[in-house]
């Protein structure tokens, strides 16, 4: 892998931060450590498989409950629409719980796998965008 040294990013922050933004994401190496850095939108055409697919059901009193296929939220709203944007709140919050117990949950089984889509609900603008990522 071809890395520029964290000493040359040093040297030149803001030129490097400009290369990465508008240009290409780049790799960096600092003694034996290796980070990518990429800006926002390539992160988020990295992540554009990421998206997350509702199962739901009508509840007897005409309600309807779901829940997501990719990470466990369930939520109960009076439509479908509704239901979507319920579930794009429990996201955000579940992404942000996530990020705040990084280092129990990337490593619990049952957790690790989701990191991809806690960083794509963490990069939407809003919640109405993350409702958007929910395939129903």
């Amino acid at each position: 892998m071809s890395a520029i040294s964290a000493t040359e990013v040093r040297k030149n922050w803001g030129g490097f931060i400009d290369s990465v933004v508008r240009g290409r994401p780049e790799f960096v190496k600092r003694n034996r450590d290796f980070i990518a850095v990429l800006s926002i939108p390539h992160l988020e055409t990295v992540l554009s498989a990421y998206r997350f697919h509702l199962v739901y059901d009508q509840e007897a009193d005409g309600s309807i409950s779901g829940s997501l296929q990719e990470i466990d939220v369930v939520a109960n709203a009076p439509s479908v629409s509704e239901l979507k944007q319920a579930l794009a709140h429990e996201l955000l919050e579940y992404a942000r719980e996530y990020m705040e117990h990084y280092d129990l949950y990337s490593h619990a089984p049952n957790r690790k796998g989701h990191l991809p889509y806690v960083l794509r609900v963490l990069i939407q603008p809003d919640e109405a965008a993350v409702a958007a990522l929910i395939d129903a």
